[in-house]
This record gives C-alpha cells, structure tokens and sequence, in this order.
C-alpha cells in the first residue's frame, strides 16, 4: 500500500521521568513485571493463565460485573437468564487474555503473533486505498481489539486512535512500546482535524467509534433495540475527505488456535444522507458480530450511560455522570 508517511511516529516521553519511581507506582511496576514473565510463556499456557485470572475476577466484588450482567439482559433478553449467565462467565475468561494479549502487544516478537493470527481480506484494503482518497476501517470494541492493531499493523501501515492510559507509568510503557513496534501513527480520538490530515493523505485510520458519546454532534442510535448515544462523526469524515469505508472484524478462535481478524468490502452508499442511518447500519454489523462470539464483547462498557432523564438509568447514579446525552427528540 503507498501514500502518505510509512514511517511510525515516534511518540514522545520515551525516556523514563524519574517521578515514576515513586513508591506510588511501585504496584504497577510490579503488575508490569508479572505480564512481562506472562508474555515469556508459550501461547497455550498464556491462555490458561487469562482463563484464571478471569475466572478470579468473576468472582470478586467488582462493579464491572453488574454492569456487564446488566448490558446482556439488555442487549440480549430473548435469552434465559441462565444463558446469559453462561456468557458471563465466559466473558470474565475473555477478559482475562485480553490482560495477558496486553503483555503480548507490549513484549512478544512480530514473528510470535504472526504466527498465531491470519488476516482476510487484505485485498478489499488494496484496493480501496488505491482510490487515493484515505480508507476508514470502521471496527468494534470486542476484548480483543488492541491485539487486533497489532496482527493488523503487521501487514500493513496503519493510523490508529488511541487514547493514553491515565495512569502516568502504563502511559508511559504503552507508548514506548508503541513508538517502536508495527502498530504506526496515533491520533487522540478527539483530534477530528488530524484524521482528517491522515485521511487527505491516504493514510489508513484505524476507528472504532461504538462505545458512548454524549458530546456534541452525538445521536441517539439504536444498539440492539435500545437507544444509546452514539458518535455519527463516521460519515461526515468520510464525506469530507472521499474515504473508502471498511468494516474490520476481529475474534480470538476456540482451543487456543490464536486470532483471526477480518477485512470486510468497502461499503456501498456509504456515506448515505442520514448519518443516523449510517450508524444504525454501523450497529446492525455490530450486531450480528456479537451474536456470532457474545462471550468478546466489551459487556464491561456502560454503552447506555448518560442519558437524559427520558430515557430509564439502567446502572444506577453513576450512569448519570460525565455529560449529558442527546434527549429523545433526537432519536431517529
């Protein structure tokens, strides 16, 4: 693939500032330390290992779980409770590898995850970027979704957005790395201007826009029937700039057989004229994702939060807070 800037961007503050030493940070050293030993292991070994830990955390107090417990019986109430149940534990597993993929991104060779992932559809990216006019591959947050930019960014140069961890020491060790394996260019997610540059320059931006957004510009899309804000900023990059637009899917195989990620055909009568059309049909792929492998969603995600008071508070007083979400006159 040509066009614009192959080179990865190397990413400042990769000298370590000597304020991250401090005994405040000594427990995520030592996190640090166990998933480097983590990425050492042999891949059936570092399945089992992210199978416990996610059993372990199933079973802790944790709000995660209530929040994934609520999102299935949302997004999947033809289901028996006891179904679901099934899928939640599962899911605490598929959790847990994606902790261990993390040591992975980090400290695992090119050549180890080559290995153990294929990626299909290459051609319809060829072919999309040879338009000249940038190509969107438009992908979900399944628990595999930072392994995913990695066995991706492999094959080809990609611009992924990415947002910086909070915490000061995972921040830093996050873009050290990132400055000098396969995975390319960063933007912040919030940074429209610059993939609008990357996209002008025939760059390739790696986007996955699913989760809740309550800032301006954002509508209130259906998501397995259920209203939920939604950034519908997809179609107006694409319009603004002439990008191909690509769904990218992605899933961790059975029995420890490794990844497959998929590149699906460009999108016809894409953009359309209603940009809420557009994510519906953005969500209707999401959709049928999830009912394929429900255990690697990313149920933990208060994909419902938010809401104006027209809508019901479906995790209690924290749905409410960080924002206001569209109001009902916006559903479409």
């Amino acid at each position: 693939m040509g066009g614009g800037d192959r080179e990865p961007r190397r990413l400042p503050g990769t000298a370590l500032p000597l304020r991250l030493l401090g005994p405040q940070h000594w427990h995520t050293w030592i996190g640090l330390a166990i998933l480097n030993l983590l990425s050492r292991l042999p891949y059936p070994l570092l399945v089992k290992a992210g199978h416990a830990v996610g059993r372990l955390a199933r079973h802790l107090p944790l709000h995660y779980v209530q929040i994934a417990r609520s999102n299935l019986a949302l997004c999947l109430p033809e289901l028996a409770q006891a179904e679901r149940e099934k899928i939640l534990a599962a899911h605490f597993k598929s959790l847990g590898m994606t902790l261990c993929e993390a040591a992975m991104n980090w400290w695992s060779p090119d050549s180890k995850i080559a290995k153990l992932s294929s990626i299909e559809g290459l051609e319809h990216l060829s072919a999309a970027h040879a338009r000249g006019n940038g190509v969107i591959l438009l992908t979900c947050h399944f628990t595999t979704l930072e392994i995913s930019a990695r066995i991706l960014g492999g094959a080809v140069p990609l611009t992924v957005l990415y947002r910086t961890p909070k915490n000061p020491v995972l921040a830093h060790v996050a873009d050290r790395h990132r400055s000098r394996l396969a995975v390319g260019r960063t933007i912040p997610p919030d940074d429209i201007r610059a993939m609008v540059r990357a996209l002008k320059d025939n760059q390739c931006v790696w986007y996955a826009p699913d989760q809740s957004y309550r800032k301006k510009g954002a509508e209130m899309v259906r998501f397995f029937g259920v209203p939920a804000a939604t950034n519908v900023a997809t179609s107006r990059l694409a319009k603004m700039t002439g990008a191909a637009v690509l769904f990218f899917s992605h899933e961790r195989l059975p029995n420890g057989a490794g990844y497959r990620v998929v590149i699906h055909p460009p999108l016809d009568n894409f953009p359309s004229d209603c940009a809420v059309a557009d994510a519906q049909r953005f969500h209707a792929f999401i959709e049928a994702e999830v009912r394929r492998n429900p255990e690697q969603y990313w149920w933990i995600h208060r994909r419902f939060k938010g809401l104006s008071a027209d809508y019901p508070n479906y995790y209690g007083k924290a749905a409410r807070r960080g924002g206001r979400a569209p109001r009902a006159t916006q559903l479409r």
